[in-house]
C-alpha cells in the first residue's frame, strides 16, 4: 500500500475566532494536536503542520513555518506541499486545523481512495480533507492563491475528483468561534 502523508493547514490568525485556532483547546485538547492525532489515526504518516500566526511545539508532527501566512491559506498550502515533497509519500491528505468533528474513520476513507484526486463530502457537499496524488502537487501549489487554497485547481479538475462521503462518520463544520460552555 502506498504511503500517504498528512498536511494540516494551521497558520491563520483566526480573525473571526479571536486569535489563532491551532493552540485553542476544545474538549481538553488543542485543535492542532487533535488534527495531527486524527490524521495519524486515519493512516497518514508522516504528518506535517504549517504554522504561522502562532508557532509552538506540535508533538508527532513535522512543523513547518509559513513566513507569508498573512497572505492566506494558499501560501500555507504552497509551503506545506513544498515540505511534503521530501517525504516518500505518493499522496497527501490535506485538512484544516479547525475541523473538530473530523474523525480517523473519515481520513481513512481518503487514505484508501482509489483516485489520486479525492475530496470528502458531507451529505453530498464537498469539504475537507482533500487527497492529492504526488503528480498533482506542483500544479496545486502553483494555483493556490489567497484564501482559496486548492479550490481553483479542484474546480478545473472536477470531473477527476472522486467524491467520498464521510458524513456518516464525521462532521465537516469548521470552527469560526469558540463554542459556548
Amino acid at each position: 500500500m502506498a504511503s500517504v502523508a498528512g498536511l494540516v493547514l494551521a497558520a491563520g490568525e483566526g480573525r473571526r475566532f479571536g486569535g489563532p485556532k491551532a493552540p485553542a483547546v476544545i474538549d481538553g485538547e488543542r485543535l492542532v494536536d487533535r488534527a495531527v492525532r486524527v490524521l495519524r489515526g486515519g493512516g497518514c504518516d508522516p504528518v506535517y503542520v504549517v504554522l504561522g500566526a502562532w508557532v509552538g511545539e506540535v508533538p508527532d508532527a513535522v512543523m513547518v513555518t509559513n513566513p507569508d501566512w498573512a497572505d492566506g491559506m494558499g501560501s500555507s498550502l504552497r509551503v506545506g506541499l513544498g515540505s511534503v515533497e521530501d517525504a516518500a509519500a505518493e499522496a497527501v491528505v490535506v485538512t484544516l486545523v479547525d475541523l473538530p468533528g473530523l474523525t480517523p474513520a473519515a481520513v481513512r476513507r481518503l487514505v484508501d481512495a482509489e483516485s489520486d484526486l479525492a475530496a470528502a463530502t458531507y451529505g453530498g457537499e464537498r469539504g475537507h480533507p482533500v487527497r492529492f496524488g504526488r503528480r498533482h502537487w506542483l500544479e496545486v501549489a502553483s494555483s493556490a492563491r489567497g484564501d482559496a487554497g486548492a479550490r481553483t485547481y479542484l474546480a478545473q479538475h472536477a470531473a477527476d475528483v472522486e467524491l467520498i462521503e464521510v458524513g456518516d462518520v464525521a462532521d465537516g463544520t469548521d470552527l469560526d468561534e469558540l463554542p459556548s460552555v
